[in-house]
């Protein structure tokens, strides 16, 4: 940051001699915040006097944001003042209790469900929107999601609506599909998360010229799922729901098949299994670490307070420590519930104060940018009486990649209304480990014509594919299976071939394992 600033004066040819370098730093912070506003009132001027309102409060909302970029200094974590999690800051799912049949349509009436849908396929080789992907019968993210929440509907004669955050990447394609819905008892809702300019890492300033944002897609961002409060609220919809009296969204990314409305948790919130005078305003579900998630985010209790910790802001010398399954037993899933009259409470006191993400990008054209982002599970510690729920792996179902792809579109899922559920020939709750050679499998459609039809996993606890690799019709995959196609060579597995404990390598030797 500070290389960054030091340029910026450089640039500008200031001939500033402050007496120490706290004066020196804080002259150069106040010379980038007053160019900033200069260039977003230009960019301003060229919005269409229709859209000028909803512009000028995102751009509000950035100028704020790079504000606190700016004065961010050193790590957001001080390592040695991480404090234990209290007893009971993490209920274990399985304390929790069924509520009675005839409170649950009350409930569900009280409830939004919000699921962030701001992402493109592009990483799968898909266009358009991530939730368009077909991933099991044919069906998308979007069609599981909707099958979920009418199914809720009808069961319990409730109304719980579905509110889609897109981005602009995403909100044309999305408004054109969910048409097809009409006639489905789900009422569906779509808003914007913000839109926000892409800062040159030379100058500090936006690269964009004008609001033009189609014609120069590269000059703009959207600044993470940490959105979601600000644009909730600037949509009018969170007012809304109030109004209706509604009382708690849940949140999730749409690509995570395990997030479906938990009748348990939702119980502990306003119904029965609720305790104490005092509402939770926060709940966010994390579910035990493995050997796969020593990256992912985990709770901690820091000044009095749980909150998120991404490995982001964890010193260098601290990640082993932040990897440790042992000292951070958890991981955030992304499914987060909030209460609505306390999300608008912190937003209008101005306290939502999420941990900056300095995301750094290289254009195509070689321009050096950087995308200033938040997670929305950070905002965990501007809330009072916030809680972890630790709950089954189920409910982290995510579709990053096609080795993710490949497990839900097996038979170790079957499909009930919407929901993938664990066939109970599985002898282990936790799903196998899967990696895929990245130049032959990483795009979907190469990825299905590498596959007469998905294996049998059901006995799978570990696979690895890597080369120009073939699977025929009815293969079975059991315990850890390897595969190894060497550059030039081809192994085609054939049809009915059950490989167990076995490294197939590039001349089709199979060797036990």
């Amino acid at each position: 940051m500070t290389g960054a600033i030091d340029l910026l004066l450089s640039v500008r040819g200031h001939q500033r001699v402050p007496s120490d370098t706290k004066e020196f730093h804080e002259a150069t912070k106040r010379d980038a915040l007053m160019r900033l506003k200069k260039d977003l009132d230009h960019l301003l001027e060229t919005v269409e006097e229709t859209r000028k309102n909803g512009v000028q409060k995102e751009m509000c909302g950035f100028e704020a944001l790079y504000h606190r970029f700016l004065q961010e200094d050193g790590p957001s974590v001080e390592w040695d003042r991480i404090e234990k999690l209290p007893e009971g800051a993490v209920k274990d799912y399985s304390t929790l209790k069924l509520p009675q049949e005839a409170h649950i349509r009350d409930m569900l009436d009280k409830l939004v469900v919000v699921k962030l849908n701001g992402g493109l396929g592009t990483s799968m080789g898909c266009h358009g929107p991530k939730s368009v992907i077909p991933v099991r019968n044919d069906l998308t993210f979007l069609d599981l999601t909707v099958q979920q929440i009418e199914h809720l509907n009808k069961k319990y004669n409730a109304n719980v609506p579905l509110v889609l955050m897109n981005s602009f990447n995403t909100d044309m394609d999305t408004e054109k599909v969910i048409r097809k819905y009409k006639g489905f008892q789900v009422q569906i809702y779509t808003f914007n998360q913000s839109c926000y300019p892409r800062i040159s890492r030379d100058s500090l300033l936006p690269i964009a010229k004008d609001f033009d944002i189609e014609n120069d897609i590269d000059a703009w961002y959207p600044p993470g799922h940490g959105d979601f409060y600000q644009s909730f609220q600037n949509s009018g919809l969170l007012r809304k729901f109030i109004e209706e009296g509604r009382e708690y969204c849940f949140l999730s990314n749409i690509d995570n098949l395990g997030a479906t409305v938990d009748i348990k948790i939702l119980n502990r919130l306003i119904g029965d299994d609720r305790q104490g005078d005092k509402p939770i305003e926060f709940v966010m579900e994390v579910t035990d670490k493995t050997r796969a998630d020593v990256k992912g985010g985990t709770l901690i209790n820091y000044e009095h307070k749980l909150r998120l910790l991404e490995i982001a802001q964890v010193p260098k010398e601290h990640v082993d420590d932040f990897k440790s399954v042992k000292t951070f037993k958890f991981f955030n899933t992304n499914n987060i519930w909030a209460r609505l009259e306390s999300i608008e409470r912190v937003l209008n006191a101005k306290t939502m104060n999420m941990e900056i993400i300095v995301n750094n990008k290289t254009l195509d054209n070689g321009m050096r940018v950087i995308q200033l982002e938040t997670a929305v599970g950070a905002a965990m510690k501007c809330f009072d009486g916030g809680i972890g729920i630790n709950v089954p792996r189920s409910r982290f179902l995510p579709v990053k990649k096609t080795s993710d792809l490949l497990l839900v579109m097996s038979n170790l899922y079957s499909l009930k209304y919407g929901s993938l559920v664990m066939s109970p020939q599985r002898m282990f709750p936790t799903t196998p480990l899967v990696k895929l050679g990245d130049n032959h499998f990483s795009k979907v459609k190469e990825f299905l014509s590498r596959f007469a039809n998905i294996p049998d996993l059901i006995e799978l606890d570990h696979l690895t594919v890597s080369g120009d690799v073939t699977f025929g019709r009815g293969v079975s995959l059991r315990g850890t299976v390897i595969i190894i196609a060497n550059h030039g060579d081809r192994i085609d597995i054939p049809a009915g071939a059950i490989l167990e404990n076995k490294i197939v390598s590039g001349n089709m030797r199979i060797l036990d394992h």
